[in-house]
Parts: C-alpha cells; structure tokens; sequence
C-alpha cells in the first residue's frame, strides 16, 4: 500500500479538532513535503521523524513522501504531530498492517533516538477523542494526566517501537487507568490564622458562598492580604466537569495544579494586559482564565496600569474572554472570582484620620481614581480593613476555623444549586426577579437607598445578589430587611 491516513488532534483554545495525516509514497526522487498549513515545528518533525524510523529499527523509504494535514486551513502548531506522521510513513511504506491504526488515535512528540516526549494539552485531546469513541495512544508521562477522564482508557507508550510493536500485534500495549478518586489537597492556610476582623471575615464568607467580588481597603499590614489567601479554603468543592474543565486549561498552558483544587492566581502589579487576559501568535490562556472557577487576586490594585485594569471589566460581566487574531479566533473560559486591596493613599495611613499621613487631599483622590468607576461598580462587596489594637492580636479567643466556616458556605451554595442550578452570582436579571423576592419593607430600603446612593442598574442587581447570599446562609426562603441592609453596607464604604 502507497496510501495511510491517520488520525490525530490539534490544539484550538480548550478544543482540540480532528486531524488527518494523510501520507503517499509515490516513485520520484527522495523528498519529504507537508502540506496543510504547518507551522515552523510541524515542518521541522521531517527530520526528528526520519532519525527516529531508522534508530527504531525500521526503513525510512527513498521515495517521494507527500505528507497532508487535513483540514487544510486550520493552522497545525507544535511536535504533537510527530508520532502520527511516522506511522503514517511506516504504515504507507508497507512496514505495518494496513488497517492497524483503525479506532485509534495518536499524539507524540519524538526524540531523535525513537522516544517519545510529554506534549501539552493532552486531558483536551482525550476529552475529544472520547466523544469520537477512539482510543489514544500517547507518551507514557501523559498517561495519568490523561487517565484523569473517567471511563476512558489511554495505551501509553515510551518509544516509537513499542506502538509499532502494539500495532503489529506482536507486544500489544496496555491500556493506562487511574483511579478517579483523587486525594483533596490541603493547601495548609486556614481562615483561623485571621486575628480579629470580623467584618471583613464576614463578607469572604459571603463572597464564598455566592461567588462575589470584594475590594478590601485598609493600611499596611491590617490582614487584606491574609484575607484574600483564605479564601480558597472556604469555597465549596468542584464538581467533575468543573474538575475537568480546570485541568484542562492548566493541560493547555503548561502550568502546574493539584486535581481537586481551585485556582488562586495572584500575578504581581507590573503584570500586562496580555498577561492578564492572555494572547499570543498563537493564543495561550492568561491570567483570568488559569483563574477559571477560582480566584484571582490583585493586591496594591491602584499599583496596576489602568489600561490593564481596564481589561477585566468585559470577562468580569461575560464571564469568558474572547482573543481575535487575523487566522482565528479563540474563546477561554473567564468564570473568575475577583479579589483585590488597596491602601486608601500612596503612603497608605489615610484612615480614620490616621496623623501618619502626609498625603495631600489632591494626592489621595488621584490615587483612589486610578481605579476606574466601572470597574468598582463590578466590585460587589467594598470593606474597610481597620489595624487592630495590641489585645485583639495578642487574644487567645479561638476563632472559627476554614472548616467551620466552609460547612455554612456549603450549605448556603447547595441552597443555590438546588433552586436555580448556578450560583447567585450567575443569575441573570430575570432570574433574579425571580429568585430575590423582597417584602415590602426590603423593598423600601433597597429603593431608598438607591436614591441616596445613587446606584446603577448594575450595583441594584448587585446588591440583590449579595441579600439573596446573606438570605442563604441565614437559611431564609425570603429576602428580609436585614439581608438588605447588610448586602447596602458593604457598598457604602466605599471612598468614605
């Protein structure tokens, strides 16, 4: 046979699309030509694929190879498509059984010596290869990364022989499975490490349980950053696909996370716009999305460009980020949950009248403004972080645990799923009319308030969410006036 077709998988955002190796040995001169929109690594696997035929032990025909990359206008990227392209050559070139890659597919990069190399991305390419009912052959150091998929077996390999050996059907490889049962990882912070603060205490609380956004602003070194870190260790657990959805993106970007765990991305304030909602010739995932189901944490927020605060104010609605490039266009997840502090001026003492301060009014206002009013009327929940006295730091009352706190956050976002199938946070307008159901004395309060506090459209249906959260952990079917009042305190702080 003169003929092989292969199948493989590329990489676009989270997706992973089909590919087709095609290959033709033909009479003519010996050459090697891919077509099909490779890129520089693609074109360069000619010769990491001839070294690794022959090290393997097998013939690298002196014909005319033709190498199509189907479909042809999706550009192919990166060393994955390595393995494929050898087998279709051997497969071709008569070397292996005609129809011995049916019902699999492969991914691989090789060596010159015949192994195989990990590639990124690969829980993408097993989640797609799944819904197509293939199975997956693959370097063996992506095998538990990919054995992650429930109910998906992979056939790890650790050199190019031993897939031809399998393909054969002379030394037929293993099939790969880990256990779905993945230890919960501790990652040792714990809310009990918080002194006093029972203000801002409260509203992580209430920003774990419904997914709000918080602004904590106070002086050096009163817990805004103590706070912020915990609150990983609050959150209500992920589920499955929310477990998958998470790993795949760290699969995609190369980055380093423990199964079972939310992300908390804290990236430091000279970061880019580009490194917040990522970018690239070939789009990679920034911040806001390796922060997906997670938190994202600014700290010194009025520290950062404008222009790259700017950026959240779209994904903080959407929920997703779209980045547009002349060839494609790419969507990643953007479901983050915003954490971010400040000091109230440059030197960080205007509060309470502070007599440390030495910042002019015109000073302080022009830092407070580097945040933009959009952005804080995104922000649900606004607390001050007041210093504590000697005693309060020196107190050995003991204070309520993650644990403690996270059973109630449990509990209140059960209440949610139950009732709506999405997080508070989540709801939109018209779910929330429906949802937030306020008796008339709640209904007055919130209206005057909105008067007197001139909030927008998007702070009212804030606010609700925030009520239907503190309803919620109260375990209260209805909105009451207190769950207003409380949801209009957190908001009235702000530049006070």
């Amino acid at each position: 046979m003169s003929f092989a077709k292969i199948y493989t998988r590329g990489l676009l955002g989270l997706n992973a699309p089909q590919i087709e190796v095609e290959v033709h040995v033909s009479q003519g001169l010996p050459s090697l030509t891919i077509v099909g929109l490779p890129e520089a690594a693609v074109r360069e696997s000619k010769d990491r694929v001839r070294s690794a035929i022959i090290n393997s032990g097998f013939q690298f025909p002196t014909k005319r190879l033709t190498i199509n990359l189907a479909p042809a206008d999706l550009p192919k990227d990166g060393s994955r498509l390595d393995l494929p392209i050898a087998l279709g050559i051997l497969i071709a070139s008569g070397q292996l059984p005609e129809n011995a890659a049916d019902g699999f597919e492969f991914i691989g990069e090789l060596a010159l010596d015949g192994f195989l190399r990990p590639i990124h991305g690969i829980l993408s390419i097993a989640i797609a290869c799944q819904h197509a009912a293939h199975h997956l052959v693959l370097p063996a150091q992506n095998a538990d990364e990919a054995a992650q998929l429930p109910d998906f077996q992979v056939f790890p390999a650790q050199h190019l022989k031993q897939v031809c050996d399998h393909l054969n059907q002379a030394l037929p490889l293993s099939a790969h499975q880990t256990s779905n049962m993945h230890p919960q990882y501790h990652s040792g912070l714990d809310l009990s490490d918080v002194k006093g603060q029972l203000r801002p205490r409260r509203a992580l609380e209430i920003a774990a349980a419904g997914g709000h956004s918080i602004l904590f602003r106070g002086p050096p070194g009163t817990g805004k950053t103590l706070l912020a870190s915990r609150l990983a260790s609050i959150l209500p657990p992920l589920n499955t696909q929310e477990n998958l959805e998470v790993a795949s993106i760290y699969s995609i970007s190369g980055a380093s996370h423990h199964f079972g765990q939310r992300p908390f991305r804290a990236p430091h304030h000279t970061a880019s716009a580009i490194a917040l909602v990522g970018g690239g010739s070939n789009p990679k995932p920034g911040e806001i999305t390796l922060a997906h189901l997670g938190v994202l944490f600014l700290d010194e927020l009025p520290e950062f460009d404008r222009k790259v605060l700017e950026v959240l104010r779209q994904p903080l609605e959407s929920k997703e980020i779209v980045i547009s490039r002349a060839s494609r266009q790419i969507t990643f997840p953007a479901n983050f949950q915003l954490i971010a502090a400040m000091n109230p001026c440059p030197c960080g003492y205007a509060f309470n009248q502070d007599s440390r301060c030495q910042c002019s009014n015109e000073s302080i206002k022009r830092y407070q403004n580097r945040i933009s009013g959009p952005l804080l009327d995104r922000i649900d929940l606004h607390i001050d972080v007041p210093p504590l006295a000697a005693h309060e730091l020196q107190s050995s009352q003991e204070v309520e645990n993650s644990s403690t706190v996270r059973h109630r956050v449990i509990q209140a976002y059960e209440l949610q799923i139950e009732r709506q199938q999405k997080s508070n946070m989540a709801l939109t307008p018209t779910q929330l009319e429906q949802q937030a159901v306020l008796d008339a004395t709640a209904q007055n309060i919130l209206q005057l308030a909105q008067q007197r506090m001139n909030l927008s459209a998007r702070a009212y249906h804030r606010v609700l969410r925030v009520a239907r959260t503190i309803a919620d952990l109260a375990q209260s079917e209805h909105i009451k006036a207190q769950h207003v009042s409380e949801a209009l305190s957190y908001r009235s702080q702000l530049n006070a």
